[in-house]
């Protein structure tokens, strides 16, 4: 027996692992970047080049980007609301999102790429909890 909300539940999930899957590109992208150019990144980011520990600091954080996009992009199975992924995903986001808001607004940090980075993050973290609505 097929309801009414079936086909929305079904869009739901399907917008859901697109988005996924384009932040895992875009997280994993991003990592390889801070991994092979961390002082051109932060510099984009913050509107400061880091040298010393900070470059190490910067590729451990690259490392973990990569790792992300891996998880949320390569699974075997689609991720949905509930999964790790999704979960991990959406924390990333969301949390990202208001610190980078933070440095900008608060430490009045100024790199190039800091707003467009908050707002593309939070766009993700909001589109990923619509993406989960209720599926009644």
């Amino acid at each position: 027996m097929s309801t009414e909300s079936e086909p929305v539940s079904d869009m739901r999930a399907v917008i859901q692992m697109r988005l996924l899957a384009v932040a895992a590109i875009i997280e994993f992208g991003t990592g390889l970047a801070l991994m092979a150019i961390p002082g051109i990144v932060t510099t984009l980011l913050v509107g400061v080049e880091v040298a010393g520990v900070g470059r190490a600091v910067a590729r451990c954080f690259g490392v973990a980007l990569v790792a992300l996009g891996i998880a949320c992009w390569l699974g075997q199975r689609p991720a949905v609301s509930g999964s790790p992924a999704f979960r991990a995903m959406l924390t990333y986001n969301a949390l990202l999102a208001l610190y980078l808001t933070d440095l900008g607004a608060l430490e009045h940090v100024q790199g190039l790429l800091l707003w467009p980075a908050a707002i593309i993050h939070a766009a993700m973290a909001l589109a990923l909890i619509w993406s989960s609505g209720s599926k009644r």
